[in-house]
C-alpha cells in the first residue's frame, strides 16, 4: 500500500543571513527550489558527509512533532540542545495524519533508552513502557539488538518513520532484517524517510533515492549512486584499490 503522509516540505520561512545553514547543500537546494517532494513510500537521503542529510531529516522530524534527539511525539528528554532552527522555516504538505510515528537516531539510542528506563521506574511493572512496547529495557541489549527490537516491537504500521543512519547500529545481516521490517510496515500503510550511507539499504525495491551534493539534490537510480559504484569497485578489486590508496 503506497502511503505518503508527508507529500512534500516547503520552505515557507526565512533563514538568518548569518546562519551556517546557508552553506549546507541540502538547505541551499531548498532555498533555490522552495520545495522537496516525496513521491514514494520509502525515500532515501544520500550524499557525502556534510551535505545536510541528517540536518534536513532532523528538521522534518521536529516539524512533524518528534523530539529532536529521537523518539515518538511523547518523548520530551533533552541532553543537549543542538538541533538547528531549520524546522521553523519548514511547512509540511500532508495528505493525511499517521496513526503512528517515530524518529530513530542511531547516535542517540542510548539517551532514548535511558529516558524510557526513567519513565518505567515510576510505573508498576505491568504498566512499564519498555516491557509493553519495546520487548524489555533497551539497555539489556546491544546497540544493534536494541535498534531492531525497537523497530520490531514499537513500530505498528500506518505511521511515518524517520531513520537517521541506521547502518551505524546494524551489521550487514541485520540491515537485511531491517529491510524486511520496512517492507512489512510499508505493506501496512507506512512511510519512511531515511538518511543513509548504506548501499545495502538503498537497494530497497521501489524506493526514491535523493542524492545531495554541492550541485543540489536529484533523484538517482540505485546503481548510479556513488555509494554503489565505490563499494562495487572495492569489492571487485580490493587489492588494486588498496595499492592505489596506500602506496607511498
Amino acid at each position: 500500500m503506497e502511503r505518503r503522509y508527508v507529500r512534500a516540505v516547503e520552505l515557507s520561512g526565512t533563514i538568518d543571513e548569518g546562519s551556517y545553514l546557508n552553506y549546507v547543500p541540502a538547505v541551499r537546494h531548498l532555498l533555490k527550489t522552495g520545495r522537496l517532494e516525496f513521491s514514494k513510500s520509502v525515500t532515501f537521503l544520500v550524499g557525502e558527509n556534510g551535505t545536510g542529510k541528517s540536518t534536513l531529516l532532523e528538521a522534518i522530524a521536529v516539524a512533524c512533532g518528534f523530539n529532536p534527539e529521537g523518539g515518538s511525539r511523547n518523548f520530551s528528554f533533552s541532553t543537549r540542545n543542538t538541533h538547528s532552527e531549520l524546522h521553523e522555516a519548514l511547512t509540511l504538505v500532508r495528505s493525511a495524519y499517521p496513526k503512528d510515528g517515530y524518529f530513530l537516531r542511531a547516535e542517540s539510542m542510548y539517551n532514548a533508552a535511558s529516558y524510557l528506563d526513567d519513565l518505567d521506574g515510576e510505573l508498576p511493572e505491568e504498566f512499564r513502557i519498555s516491557t509493553k512496547s519495546y520487548g524489555g529495557s533497551l539497555h539489556t541489549k546491544s546497540h544493534g539488538e536494541s535498534f531492531l527490537a525497537l523497530v520490531q516491537n514499537r513500530f505498528s504500521g500506518s505511521g511515518i518513520y524517520l531513520l537517521d543512519e541506521p547502518e551505524a547500529a546494524l551489521s550487514p545481516m541485520r540491515l537485511l532484517t531491517l529491510m524486511c521490517e520496512i517492507d512489512e510496515l510499508v505493506k501496512k500503510g507506512s512511510q519512511f524517510i531515511i538518511a543513509t550511507h548504506s548501499p545495502i539499504l538503498m537497494a530497497f525495491p521501489g524506493a526514491d533515492i535523493l542524492e545531495i551534493s554541492e550541485d543540489g539534490m536529484r533523484s538517482v537510480p540505485y546503481k548510479e549512486t556513488e555509494h554503489y559504484t565505490v563499494t562495487r569497485r572495492f569489492l571487485e578489486h580490493p587489492e588494486q584499490m588498496l595499492r592505489y590508496l596506500l602506496e607511498e
